[in-house]
């Protein structure tokens, strides 16, 4: 780890599923919940590892013991705020944020990503993975400064991820392979990644 940033990983496990029709947090993955796979990769990239969750007793059996579970308030308010939740318990500089469901995201890629923050400018806030117009806001990089702007947005109402970004300093964060960001919303998505033949080839 010394040869990287120190940071801190927050995972954010408070969404409804309701397009897969059961909580995907749960779901398994070559034997592996999607939420236990995702713990354990932050693990390895991380200093320290947060689940933020509405319902800790529901995954207290499959989140990994040294991982802190951060509980969120019901009814939930979507992952900017789950996300500012969480920041507020971060003291390394930069943290990683990741969705629950990342099946083919690996500690050598995050790793290979986290290099790059030693390049991010002294004012940009984040360091992002954007798809056309739309950032990824879910796997990507914040320096824990965000927080006052954060909590800004918020107190005026605001609660999208991607309009925040957009009057924040961020950098994009590149990526060859967006497929790497393939994340399951409904059960064809899991069927796909199920089925795919490159799946293996992209694990450790």
């Amino acid at each position: 780890m010394s040869d990287f940033p120190a940071l801190t990983a927050l995972i954010l496990a408070g969404g409804q599923s309701s397009r897969m029709g059961e909580d995907k947090a749960l779901l398994s993955f070559q034997g592996v919940s999607f939420l236990e796979n995702t713990c354990l990769i932050a693990q390895d990239c991380a200093v320290q590892v947060s689940v933020i969750t509405p319902w800790p007793e529901r995954y207290e059996l499959i989140i990994p013991p040294c991982c802190r579970i951060i509980r969120e308030p019901l009814p939930t308010r979507g992952p900017l705020l789950a996300f500012a939740l969480g920041l507020t318990f971060v003291s390394t500089d930069w943290v990683l944020l990741l969705a629950c469901d990342l099946p083919l995201l690996t500690p050598p890629i995050i790793q290979e990503w986290s290099r790059l923050l030693a390049t991010v400018p002294e004012n940009a806030m984040a360091l992002v993975p954007r798809c056309g117009s739309r950032w990824e806001p879910l796997c990507g990089f914040y320096h824990r400064r965000c927080l006052e702007s954060l909590q800004t947005y918020i107190q005026q109402g605001g609660t999208s991820f991607q309009k925040w970004l957009n009057v924040s300093v961020v950098e994009d964060l590149i990526i060859d392979n967006s497929e790497i960001l393939f994340n399951c919303n409904t059960p064809e998505d899991l069927e796909i990644i199920i089925n795919s033949p490159d799946v293996d080839s992209k694990k450790p």
